[in-house]
């Protein structure tokens, strides 16, 4: 068995810049990955079986991202090699922390390995923006400023920080928030480099934030810490963060949340865990 961790990701900021015509929406983000995590394991099959032993509640098993990725790269590479996979959800359904697409890199990246294909990170990204836009930079595996519809990656140094990320209790639909008529697509674009984090913010907050009063209350309550130095929503909701500079502080703010809410705090990471078993 070959266990695997998919991280989580942050946007620390979401500029909407445009739109195609094509109706997706042209963005600038800066993805960070933090080592809050789902699990997976994976068996290898030689009869060309692959199979999800933990299917996810609600969702059909020809839709999982990660039996479509591994079905997908089955399909692309003529492998002849099955899988199972067991997968330990830890992650939020719909809270914005890229939690089904991270499931899928791993996958791709853990039966690149397992089945000795030796594709590149950019074919296996290539590969990945086909199931979705987030996938490929867990597979670039390092943090990224992102452009075009967030395929677009440049690495980016951040300094060391602490998350406190909360989770309110709903899920949002991307495909609602983007086809908002609230939604404002016209920022300005930031060049890279230089910009700073800080003067970033989330454009989809305000759409979100209307619609959805619980994500309006749990971002207001992060707003009142005064040693935060970044707090906004993730993605397109519903979670939300606060970065500090140490362990101590994003503890102390989890330590003093409400009863009625629920977080955790997660350290930044510099690069994927998987990164070691990617050929560049």
């Amino acid at each position: 068995m070959f266990t695997c961790l998919a991280p989580a990701k942050l946007n620390l900021l979401l500029h909407v810049v445009g739109r195609r015509r094509d109706g997706y929406h042209l963005l600038q983000t800066v993805f960070r990955l933090i080592d809050f995590s789902d699990r997976l394991d994976f068996s290898l099959r030689e009869d060309g079986v692959i199979n999800l032993r933990t299917p996810t509640p609600g969702v059909p098993e020809e839709m999982d991202l990660c039996v479509r990725a591994a079905k997908l790269l089955q399909q692309k590479s003529n492998s002849s090699m099955g899988v199972e996979i067991s997968l330990e959800k830890r992650i939020p359904m719909g809270g914005g922390l890229g939690g089904g697409s991270s499931d899928a890199a791993t996958t791709l990246l853990a039966l690149n390995y397992l089945w000795k294909l030796g594709w590149r990170r950019e074919r296996l990204m290539e590969l990945g923006l086909i199931l979705g836009a987030d996938i490929p930079v867990f597979i670039f595996g390092e943090n990224a400023f992102a452009e075009g519809i967030g395929e677009k990656l440049s690495p980016i140094t951040l300094p060391p920080a602490w998350y406190l990320v909360l989770t309110p209790p709903v899920q949002v639909p991307t495909i609602q928030v983007f086809s908002s008529k609230e939604l404002t697509r016209n920022t300005i674009p930031i060049k890279i480099p230089p910009f700073s984090i800080k003067h970033g913010h989330n454009d989809l907050e305000l759409v979100v934030c209307s619609q959805y009063p619980e994500v309006a209350r749990h971002l207001e309550w992060l707003k009142q810490l005064n040693n935060a130095t970044i707090t906004a929503m993730t993605g397109s909701g519903a979670c939300v963060f606060a970065e500090f500079a140490t362990e101590f502080e994003a503890g102390a703010a989890l330590a003093r949340i409400p009863v009625d809410m629920s977080g955790f705090v997660a350290r930044g990471l510099d690069r994927h865990p998987m990164q070691d078993f990617l050929k560049q």
